[in-house]
């Protein structure tokens, strides 16, 4: 099979690379196409790859091109991770937002509207050029915002676009292992948007072992989650959220604590990563031995402003491993080979939320067959949660509005309704201030 991937320059290919090196079963991936508009960093990219595929048997075949169409057709699987704009676009986000008081955080308030405006356009390019030129593929979206990209994407691919997110599955991880459960054997209910959900249940064999946990105030300060939100909050919500809801539920601290960093995360991811395609370029280094010491640093800095605020501490150990990967993998599994599985997906949800209509895409289990990914059925969610998500899925289709028609209007209005812009005059400021500084968003008008 022939696996596309978009951004295919993009520092977190090798994982995906890495996870496909170790499928030895039917149906596999046998040629990697990587596209990228920036041929050097598909060179330092194809290096870390190769040296990757080093002494393993049969490896997926890699090639690279930045003609888009090339790349795309025969494709079986498309996977999107492109960064529009790059990390440079990304510092800008945070910056402009931060000026005006508000977070800048790429997938969440206004520099999630940022990337979004951006973002959407190109996807919506990508997926028109997809039903053309490979209509039988299966797309998998990494591209942030996953869950706003994934819905933009599906108006034209209708479910064969599916978004994928790490965060739900380590969440999930992390609470089974806590309560020394193994989470192969742990259904994760969990339910809201990408970067916006809750954990309600796990359940092992039938039984919900998640109050357990909430009932321990010992166990809940034990684990990443616990620690970021402390066991008093969890406690009242009654479930355990996404890491991303601190900035919701702790904006001013971390706003504060965002402005008051020596550099914004897109800065120094900007930095750091410019060093490694740099240093990667030179034939006498090892571009894998880079690539691995430059990703173990960007791992364990993650969230590292969110982290000082609750004094969390730092990361675990077993948590720097990454994990969105093994989903792709897993999905891709599911779909080729017919192998059931359940996941944590971003699909349309069909009605399996409520509050949202069918075509809304949410972040939901799934059960995932040759056929595709299906939502399983939710209970509803608590007044708080429905709320938040009803809020900002309502920002997301003014987002999908303004990348349509080119409105700015509709761009300040998505602005506004977002919980954390608390102003219609924050919200033209900022437009005024992104259509200065991103090239992307001079449709805007």
């Amino acid at each position: 099979m022939r696996l596309t991937i978009l951004g295919g320059g993009g520092f977190r290919v090798p994982l995906v690379y890495g996870a496909l090196l170790g499928d030895r079963g039917e149906r596999r991936v046998t040629e990697v196409v990587l596209h990228d508009l920036d041929g050097d960093r598909l060179t330092a990219v194809a290096r870390v790859l190769a040296e990757q595929a080093a002494g393993v048997p049969d490896p997926p075949r890699v090639t690279a091109t930045t003609d888009l169409d090339a790349a795309l057709t025969g494709a079986d699987f498309v996977f999107s991770a492109i960064r529009v704009g790059g990390l440079a676009g990304r510092a800008e986000d945070e910056r402009v937002a931060l000026a005006e008081g508000v977070l800048g955080q790429e997938t969440v308030g206004a520099g999630g509207i940022a990337y979004g405006l951006r973002t959407v356009p190109v996807a919506v390019d990508i997926a028109r050029r997809v039903a053309r030129l490979a209509p039988d593929a299966w797309v998998i979206n990494f591209t942030n915002p996953a869950g706003l990209v994934t819905e933009a994407m599906s108006r034209h691919l209708g479910d064969r676009v599916i978004g994928i997110c790490d965060s739900p599955v380590g969440l999930g991880r992390r609470i089974a292992r806590t309560l020394g459960v193994d989470p192969r054997e742990a259904f994760v209910d969990y339910v809201g948007l990408n970067h916006l959900g809750w954990v309600r249940g796990l359940r092992v064999a039938g039984r919900d072992e998640l109050p357990r946990l909430l009932a321990d105030p010992a166990l809940l300060g034990s684990f990443e989650e616990g620690r970021l939100f402390g066991p008093d909050w969890l406690r009242a919500l009654g479930a355990i959220p996404n890491e991303y809801l601190h900035y919701y539920y702790f904006n001013r601290e971390t706003v504060r604590a965002y402005q008051a960093a020596e550099r914004t995360r897109g800065a120094f991811l900007r930095d750091q990563q410019a060093a490694f395609y740099a240093e990667a370029r030179d034939p006498g280094r090892s571009a894998l031995e880079l690539w691995e010491r430059t990703r173990a640093e960007r791992e364990a800095t993650y969230m590292a402003e969110n982290r000082e605020t609750a004094g969390a501490g730092d990361r675990a150990a077993e948590d720097l491993a990454g994990g969105y990967e093994q989903v792709a993998l897993d999905l891709m599994r599911a779909l080729a080979r017919g192998e059931r599985t359940t996941l944590i997906l971003n699909v349309r949800g069909g009605g399996t939320l409520a509050a949202l209509d069918a075509d809304a895409v949410i972040e939901v289990p799934c059960l995932v067959d040759a056929s595709g990914a299906r939502p399983l059925s939710a209970g509803p969610l608590p007044d708080h949660a429905t709320g938040l998500v009803c809020a900002v899925k309502a920002v997301e289709r003014e987002v999908l509005a303004a990348a349509e028609s080119g409105s700015r209007a509709r761009a300040v209005t998505a602005f506004a309704l977002h919980p954390l812009v608390d102003s219609v005059n924050v919200a033209r400021r900022l437009v005024d201030g992104y259509t200065a500084v991103h090239p992307g968003l001079a449709y805007l008008r």
